[in-house]
């Protein structure tokens, strides 16, 4: 009767074992360059009349404070459709199964002016901001936060600065001992930084290292 017992006991254990959904197959993901062809992708991602975070469109680097503040969120939504149509481009989708459900503003530290000139982030005398590329800003979809996200955004950004031949790809994140607030993100967060290479060059802020990542000649 025992072994009975015991024998149909270890069957049990089995069949949980065996019922146990595999493992799922990691995401793959697509990015693409936001192209004028693909702005109806970021509209729907930013939200056609909430615009990203607080209405911003992704214009808080590329003016300065009063410019900014100058700008209702039609007239910020209108300018970065501008920015789009000239070029450079501003950035990068990341896209899952045909949907953008993240942004990485990537682009030439030239484009963006407040990023340029603020004291956290200024580029050091000596360097050319010509080759330097900055990552400045990010989003991600309500309903796919808390997925790591901004690391394969971050890994995207740093493979588009690299094959358009920068010299060196800097970003001004947020350093954090504690969970933040939806919104304070969007420049980033140093530990994902870190672990993707980059090294701090500046701290001109408590919590606003400049950080830095070389590509070799």
């Amino acid at each position: 009767m025992q072994i009975r017992q015991r024998t149909n006991l270890r069957n049990q254990v089995i069949n949980l074992k065996m019922s146990r959904p595999a493992k799922p197959h990691a995401t793959k993901f697509i990015v693409h360059p936001l192209t004028p062809s693909r702005w109806a992708d970021v509209e729907d991602l930013f939200g056609p009349e909430k615009g990203a975070n607080s209405g911003c469109w992704c214009m808080w680097p590329r003016v300065t404070s009063s410019e900014f503040r100058g700008m209702d969120k039609a007239k910020r939504k209108a300018a970065f459709r501008s920015c789009v149509a000239k070029g450079p481009v501003p950035g990068l989708l990341l896209y899952e199964d045909g949907k953008a459900i993240g942004w990485v503003a990537v682009s030439p530290r030239d484009e963006v002016v407040r990023f340029a000139r603020a004291k956290t982030s200024e580029l050091e005398p000596e360097l050319n901001p010509a080759k330097h590329y900055a990552i400045t800003c990010f989003y991600v979809r309500t309903g796919h936060r808390k997925r790591g996200l901004m690391t394969d955004l971050a890994k995207a950004a740093i493979d588009y600065a690299h094959k358009k031949k920068a010299a060196a790809l800097d970003v001004c994140p947020i350093d954090t001992d504690k969970p933040l607030m939806w919104g304070e993100g969007f420049v980033g967060i140093v530990s994902v930084f870190e672990k993707l290479g980059f090294k701090e060059v500046a701290r001109r802020s408590p919590r606003r290292p400049l950080m830095r990542l070389s590509f070799k000649a």
